[in-house]
């Protein structure tokens, strides 16, 4: 007999947890198989509610039957009623009868005033998506059907300015572990900077430091009108072009930040960063090498692995970086002091020192 084609609630007498009445083996669930299935409607749930406005509308509504509701976002009731079931059972809403509203992940993650709001990344996440449907062929072939590095201000403007609000979170709360607020007058490189978070996080905690931000023509910006907006413009110098390329003074920065850029680079790409960090570096000086990293299994931080998965799928250079890896480039660069911390939750960051 087959196996049940649908995930259908099992009681306990069932084959499910008996096994088959001939035998004692009893088969693996199907249950991972279905959440990978699922994973794609649940996505594109999940986009069609931010397209409709959902969240937003019932940010400023409060808790709203679905009849009203449909008015507010102009949708059909029956469709917009079999969506919200849908995000209440994936947890990002709550539900009474028909009435629905927001509970505390959509308020702090879903809203356009979310204090982490993820409104602006979610689109962009993936990358492009067409390049998913492509996967097959990329891995046969190991170039992407449309790469980004094609036209990367296009994708890496809405990409920055949808992580911003993240990656600021984890600089700012990086000072708790790094006492970087402590330093006087600290010089800081941000090498392919997108909207500048690190550098407005270390300028906002010392008055007296600067910076110079560097990223791509179309990119750059971004990184302006983000220090503007917090204040930071005027003690910023703005680089723009290629980070492998631009000139830079050796010798002179406190500070290098490496901002997830290092898995978009590959192994070569990633170990000569790192080696023009620590030539930027004063004596002393630090990187701070920010990105997803693979535990040495392969299989244990699932969320890094996707992210390389991810940056396979969509750049000509792009791969999982490793723990192992990062570790080998900055001790063959000289660092020393190594250290990883996760300032915010699957946000991780080396830290490693030149010596004096």
């Amino acid at each position: 007999m087959a196996d049940a084609p649908y995930p259908e609630l099992k009681k306990t007498h069932t084959m499910a947890h008996k096994g088959r009445p001939w035998t004692d083996y009893k088969p693996p669930p199907a249950a991972a198989v279905w959440s990978v299935i699922e994973g794609f409607g649940s996505y594109h749930l999940l986009l069609a509610a931010l397209e409709l406005d959902v969240f937003d509308t019932l940010d400023r509504t409060g808790p709203t039957a679905i009849g009203p509701l449909a008015g507010e976002v102009g949708a059909s009731e029956p469709h917009l009623q079999a969506l919200l079931d849908s995000l209440v059972t994936l947890g990002l809403l709550e539900q009474y009868c028909s009435v629905y509203g927001l509970n505390n992940t959509a308020e702090r993650y879903l809203t356009s005033r979310g204090e982490a709001s993820m409104v602006d990344l979610i689109p962009v996440a993936p990358g492009p998506h067409g390049n998913w449907a492509n996967l097959a062929e990329t891995i046969r072939s190991g170039r992407p059907a449309t790469p980004i590095d094609d036209d990367p201000a296009a994708f890496y403007v809405p990409l920055v300015e949808g992580t911003f609000t993240t990656m600021l979170r984890a600089a700012t709360r990086a000072d708790l572990m790094l006492r970087y607020s402590s330093q006087v007058a600290p010089r800081v490189l941000d090498l392919g900077a997108g909207g500048a978070p690190w550098t407005i996080a270390v300028l906002k905690a010392c008055p007296d430091g600067s910076a110079v931000v560097n990223d791509l023509p179309g990119v750059l910006g971004v990184a302006e009108r983000m220090t503007a907006e917090h204040g930071v413009w005027d003690r910023c110098r703005f680089l723009q072009g290629d980070f492998h390329e631009v000139a830079l003074e050796d010798g002179t920065f406190d500070l290098v930040v490496l901002g997830h850029v290092c898995r978009t680079e590959g192994e070569a790409g990633a170990r000569h960063l790192v080696e023009r960090a620590y030539s930027a570096l004063r004596p002393g000086g630090r990187v701070m090498l920010a990105d997803y990293f693979v535990d040495p299994e392969r299989r244990f931080n699932r969320h890094g692995v996707l992210m390389g998965m991810t940056m396979m799928t969509s750049t000509l250079n792009g791969s999982p970086l490793s723990n192992e890896q990062v570790v080998g480039w900055l001790r063959d660069a000289g660092f020393r002091a190594l250290r990883l911390i996760e300032p915010i939750g699957f946000q991780f960051v080396y830290v490693a020192t030149m010596p004096r």
